[in-house]
C-alpha cells in the first residue's frame, strides 16, 4: 500500500510540475512602447523591479507610437505606453483604450551639427529655429515613422507656418526609422534632428553634434499608459495588464522612474496624477 501510494504522489507531481510551469509562463503581458522608452535603458531599468515586486513578465514591442496604438488596435498587445496625447486620445475615443494615465515627462531638444549652418545654437525657440532652418535648407532629419516624436515634430512644422510635406526639398531626409537609427543618420550627415532628450543622453554615437535648441515649452513631451479595450479583444490580460498600470502610476513605480539616470542626469520625470 505504501509503495502504491508512492508512485500514485510521483506521478500526480510529475503532471503539476509541467502545468505549474505553463501557468508560470503564461504571467506575462504585451506592452507596445516607443523606441524612448527602450532605447534609453528605462525598462532595462523598470522593468526588474515590477517583475521582483509582483512577479509578472513584461515583452516589450518597441516601435513608434502610431505603430504601438496600431498594435493595440490589433489586440496584439494587453498595453500601450506612448507620447502623443492627439493619438492617444483618437484611440481611446475609438473604443480601443480604456483609460489613459499619464505616467511621466521629459523633453524634446534640436540637436544639430556644431558647424550650425542654420546659426540656431544656444536659442530657446524651436519654432523659429525651424524657419531658421528652411530659410538656410540646411539637411535635416525626420522620422517619419507616425512616432511621437515624428508627430510633435510636424506639429513644430505647422506652428511655424511651414507645411513641410510641400516646401521640403533635397535638404529635408524622411527615413521612416526609429530614434537611434534616425540619429545615427543625422550624425552621418552632419544634419539637425529633433530628439527625445532621453535617447540623445543615451545615444553614442554623436560625431559633430549636440544640443542646440531646448527649454523651449512647446518641447513638452508627457507619457501616457492604457489598457487595450478587452471589450474589442477578449485575449487582453486585463487583471495583469491593469497590475503594471497599477505599479507604473505608484509612489513606487514613479519612485523608480525617477531613479534611472545617466552620467548623474534624470532622464524621464513622474508626474502620474497629472492633467499631462
Amino acid at each position: 500500500m505504501t509503495r502504491r501510494i508512492l508512485l500514485l504522489m510521483a506521478a500526480a507531481l510529475a503532471w503539476a510540475l509541467p502545468w505549474s510551469q505553463v501557468l508560470a509562463q503564461d504571467k506575462y503581458i504585451v506592452v507596445a512602447s516607443t523606441t524612448s522608452t527602450e532605447q534609453s535603458g528605462l525598462f532595462s531599468h523598470l522593468l526588474p523591479a515590477f517583475e521582483s515586486d509582483t512577479g509578472i513578465k513584461v515583452r516589450v514591442v518597441a516601435v513608434g507610437t502610431g505603430q504601438a496604438l496600431d498594435m493595440g488596435r490589433r489586440g496584439d498587445a494587453d498595453v500601450v505606453f506612448v507620447h502623443a496625447r492627439s493619438a492617444e486620445e483618437k484611440f481611446l475615443a475609438e473604443g480601443q483604450g480604456v483609460k489613459r494615465f499619464p505616467v511621466m515627462y521629459n523633453d524634446f531638444v534640436l540637436i544639430g551639427p556644431k558647424s550650425d549652418p542654420a546659426h540656431v545654437g544656444g536659442g530657446h525657440d524651436i519654432v523659429a529655429a525651424l524657419q531658421a532652418i528652411k530659410a538656410a535648407q540646411a539637411p535635416f532629419v525626420s522620422r517619419g515613422d507616425r512616432s511621437g516624436t515624428n508627430i510633435a515634430e510636424l506639429k513644430l512644422w505647422k506652428e511655424a507656418r511651414i507645411d513641410i510635406a510641400r516646401d521640403k526639398g533635397p535638404w529635408y531626409r524622411d527615413t521612416g526609422q526609429g530614434m537611434g537609427p534616425a540619429l545615427n543618420s543625422a550624425s552621418a550627415m552632419d544634419a539637425y534632428i529633433l530628439s527625445d532628450r532621453a535617447t540623445w543622453l543615451s545615444f553614442r554615437n554623436r560625431g559633430n553634434l549636440g544640443i542646440l535648441v531646448e527649454g523651449d515649452k512647446r518641447l513638452f513631451n508627457q507619457y501616457g499608459v492604457m489598457l487595450v479595450n478587452p471589450d474589442k479583444h477578449p485575449n487582453v490580460k486585463v487583471e495583469l495588464g491593469r497590475k503594471f498600470i497599477d505599479w507604473l502610476v505608484s509612489p513606487r513605480g514613479q519612485e523608480v522612474i525617477a531613479s534611472y539616470k545617466l552620467g548623474g542626469k534624470q532622464l524621464f520625470f513622474p508626474n502620474a496624477g497629472s492633467d499631462s
